[in-house]
């Protein structure tokens, strides 16, 4: 369940971070209260994760996966296309958390 706890925090923290930009300085108000549900739904399901995972582990992961979500997002949503370099950055990301994953006695197998 601790993962699937996470990927539903991941989820509602990239549509929260999508509706952010949609709500316009909190100003649209259907986008704005997709990102505070959105925020909180993340929130509680991450402090469910971290009964059984570590902050730090949590953290990279639900970051590091969510920048890469969040960019895929922008691209299909907002049609802005990182660069090179960009696209070089999140692979060393995804990379990142799969050594975690992987390798690291830290994470749940």
């Amino acid at each position: 369940m601790t993962y699937l706890y996470l990927a539903i925090a991941i989820v509602t923290e990239v549509i929260a971070t999508t509706a952010l930009k949609a709500s316009s300085e909190f100003t649209k108000f259907i986008p704005s209260l997709i990102v505070i549900s959105g925020y909180a739904t993340s929130f509680y399901f991450l402090t469910l994760t971290l009964k059984t995972l570590p902050l730090g582990i949590t953290y990279a992961v639900w970051a590091g996966l969510g920048i890469v979500l969040i960019s895929i997002a922008g691209i299909l949503i907002y049609s802005q296309v990182p660069d090179l370099p960009a696209l070089i950055g999140m692979g060393l990301i995804i990379s990142g958390v799969l050594v975690i994953h992987l390798f690291s006695k830290s994470a749940i197998h």
